[in-house]
């Protein structure tokens, strides 16, 4: 051994074999990809992300801010009475009536004295981890074009929504899942349906995978026929898999054959992956109790909770959990234009029990740290009643309440506010690109920079709005 020759002590070794390791693995899903003429697999980061997957509970419907999150004491003074000097009326049907105090008690909660509604007492419970939203602001008082927009940014149809845009831009930590999950709630589709899980102009791969929560069989087809032997199964799949390569080589810039091709395998994939991660035999009976599992007033919708984290554990990216289904009579989801309280109280059991279990378990196993939770829903309600005499509220687009939980916001704190009586925002009012704006943020990626070239347009899920809501950081 020459003189010159540098030893290297055992940690450097180790420390390089490891990386060279990892830029091996790297280098073949590259040239993989490249092969099948795919985007790459490198995720957009722009800066350091605090959170490194979103699970988002939706309710459909339009939840009333005023009877469960925005306590406002001059609603009571004011009840019974006309809604004046306040412009246009923005219901759906324009009936406006009188105005209408809660129709639940509300109280101070936990060390941050957060007020929560009598309507929601775990999430109530829960309050000390959250940070609300109180003027948040959307473009529509229509359930379906509303709805398009907290998922896609848009109003209108065929834009890509949100977890469509994420599994673009940061792709999925499991191969054997996909990056984008939605859980519909297992009483019916929202308004649009399907749509709002669309991958648009971007790629097909990257559009929402929904589950059949109503059914044992979470996705249609996922079983191999008993019929068909696992050597026949194998043989089928590599004469696939042969026939699609020549395809691909002889067509390298096809690439919405690339992005059907990479579904095929993600499903033969998930044969074996989705059973696992859906059953819950594994889970203990305190977890089962926690959830509220073997209730029946919750609808089936624990279970989507249930196994949100359990998706969430093994890699998924971005999983959307619906709470209530499209109109409906009687209506299944938050839509309490009839009766405010009945309705509210038959959604309320459906939903808060599990996703107050969902915020605690994610905290229990440390998830939390990096794991973003969003609460949300299209609009909120009228503080005056559908008409004179009536007990429901109409829809109310210009001032409503979201919240937060987890990586990279502050718990404890409100943000912004509405007005005395909660019917415009009084203070830091919130768009829906604003709200995209910052969940991008917390992933680490910039709004502006994360694109995508359709028709001449460099698109992206913010449009040419949205400023990220630096209030709420931790």
């Amino acid at each position: 051994m020459s003189a010159d020759t540098k030893l290297l002590n055992r940690r450097h070794f180790l420390s390089s074999s490891v990386g060279g390791l990892g830029n091996i693995a790297l280098a073949w899903l590259l040239a993989r990809d490249r092969a099948l003429g795919a985007p790459s697999v490198v995720p957009t980061v722009h800066h350091r992300p605090r959170a490194k997957r979103i699970v988002q509970v939706f309710c459909c419907g339009g939840v009333s801010h005023l009877d469960t999150f925005d306590y406002k004491p001059e609603l009571e003074r004011l009840h019974g009475t006309e809604l004046k000097g306040r412009g246009e009326n923005l219901g759906f049907f324009g009936q406006p009536g009188k105005l209408m105090k809660s129709v639940y008690p509300f109280r101070q909660r936990g060390q941050s004295g957060a007020w929560v509604s009598d309507l929601l007492p775990n999430l109530a419970g829960c309050a000390d981890d959250l940070c609300f939203i109180h003027s948040m602001f959307a473009k529509s008082n229509n359930h379906t074009p509303a709805t398009f927009q907290m998922n896609s940014g848009f109003t209108l149809n065929g834009f890509p929504c949100m977890g469509a845009w994420l599994s673009y831009g940061l792709g999925s930590e499991n191969e054997n899942l996909p990056a984008f999950v939605v859980l519909p709630d297992p009483r019916g589709l929202p308004a649009g349906g399907s749509i709002n899980w669309t991958s648009g102009f971007l790629p097909a791969n990257h559009q929402g995978v929904p589950f059949r929560t109503q059914s044992q069989e979470p996705i249609v087809d996922l079983e191999t026929p008993a019929s068909v032997s696992p050597e026949a199964r194998l043989a089928d799949l590599q004469m696939l898999n042969r026939i699609n390569g020549e395809f691909a080589s002889a067509h390298p810039g096809d690439r919405a054959f690339a992005a059907r091709l990479r579904s095929y395998e993600l499903a033969a994939r998930m044969q074996v992956s989705i059973p696992e991660a859906t059953r819950m035999t594994g889970e203990s009976e305190a977890t089962r109790r926690l959830y509220g599992l073997d209730d029946p007033t919750n609808k089936g919708f624990a279970r989507n909770c249930l196994m949100a984290r359990r998706l969430l554990e093994r890699g998924v990216r971005f999983v959307q959990i619906i709470n209530g289904g499209a109109f409906g009579s009687p209506r299944i989801n938050w839509d309490g234009h009839e009766n405010l309280r009945e309705n509210h109280d038959t959604q309320a059991a459906t939903m808060d029990r599990p996703v107050a279990a969902l915020i605690q378990d994610l905290k229990q196993r440390g998830m939390l740290e990096d794991t973003l939770f969003v609460w949300s829903t299209e609009f909120g309600r009228s503080p005056v009643t559908q008409g004179v005499g009536a007990s429901g509220r109409d829809h109310h687009p210009i001032a409503f309440t979201s919240f937060l939980a987890g990586a990279g916001i502050r718990p404890w704190h409100r943000y912004g506010s509405s007005d005395e009586i909660g019917y415009s925002v009084g203070e830091n009012r919130v768009t829906v690109p604003d709200f995209h704006a910052t969940l991008l943020h917390l992933l680490g990626i910039d709004h502006e920079k994360l694109t995508f070239y359709h028709n001449g347009i460099q698109r992206r899920l913010t449009d040419v709005h949205g400023e990220v809501i630096q209030g709420i950081l931790a």
